[in-house]
């Protein structure tokens, strides 16, 4: 019994001292320092002591460029200058006065040359060569009368009834030669020099007006106008001379014909000059153009 006592109490005893032994778990903390490093970059001026630089004579170098310039011909420069710009179309404008002589008008007047004014545009173009060069024209012209036919003030070379194709008879009342003319011309020139010889074929247009009385009503009381409107075919040739770069003096002579000259209206075909209906106009001109474009 007592044996039993004393084992038991050593299985205690060691029992205890095992678990005495046990350690319990501890809790560890961790602590990270986190150090930024920035860099600064400070600026600070720095004295430098100049060197002993020599540095040529600028006036060495002007003598030298005007020494160059003595070379350019100046002309030569100019001439390749309008070359280039001759290869792009050109446009400008035209004013002219002049003198024109119509072979139709002789027996009607002593005055042979009718004055006028012209005003025009145009347009150019270089082809196959810079100097050779194409030219394309409007214009538009004012001419003065040199004698006026009035039947109600005097006799005059037209007086008298004339007769439409429907025998309607028409009586003359007034004429004279103040017209507009219209002219489209095609222009082939050569410059050599700042001259600029050319040639033309043109494309005309008079317009001549002439009253009579016609019949209204089957009463000769109304009156009205007859107009000329055939398109006239022509050539031309002459000169310019160009100036100041931008602007030409033009020379220039126009001989066309007039075929089949005749008076219209809605109302009537009348045709007054029977006995010959080919007729010359002949035209010289003096004027100056000016260039729009650069």
């Amino acid at each position: 019994m007592l044996l039993k006592k004393i084992v038991f109490l050593i299985s205690v005893i060691f029992t205890i001292s095992i678990f005495a032994q046990r350690k319990k778990t501890d809790t560890v903390y961790i602590y990270e320092k986190v150090i930024v490093y920035d860099t600064i970059y400070l600026e600070k001026a720095v004295k430098l002591k100049p060197a002993n630089l020599i540095f040529s004579d600028f006036k060495i170098l002007a003598k030298e460029i005007n020494s160059v310039q003595q070379y350019i011909d100046k002309e030569e420069l100019q001439e390749q200058l309008k070359k280039l710009s001759t290869n792009k179309f050109q446009f400008g404008i035209q004013a002219e006065i002049g003198f024109k002589k119509a072979s139709w008008a002789e027996n009607i007047s002593d005055k042979n040359q009718q004055f006028g004014q012209n005003l025009g545009i145009w347009i150019s173009k270089s082809i196959i060569n810079p100097n050779f060069s194409l030219m394309l024209s409007a214009n538009i012209s004012r001419w003065n009368s040199t004698f006026d036919l009035d039947a109600n003030k005097e006799e005059t070379y037209l007086d008298g009834f004339y007769f439409s194709e429907n025998n309607q008879p028409l009586l003359f009342q007034r004429f004279n030669n103040k017209h507009f003319e219209y002219v489209l011309q095609l222009k082939a020139m050569y410059e050599w020099k700042n001259f600029r010889p050319f040639v033309g074929f043109l494309a005309n247009k008079n317009i001549y007006k002439m009253q009579f009385l016609v019949p209204e009503n089957n009463v000769l009381n109304k009156l009205d106008d007859f107009k000329s409107n055939q398109i006239n075919f022509g050539f031309s040739f002459g000169l310019q001379y160009r100036m100041l770069n931008r602007f030409l003096i033009d020379l220039e002579y126009q001989h066309y014909k007039i075929s089949n000259l005749s008076l219209k209206n809605s109302s009537f075909d009348f045709d007054i000059f029977k006995t010959n209906n080919t007729f010359v106009e002949r035209k010289i001109s003096l004027g100056i153009s000016y260039f729009i474009s650069k």
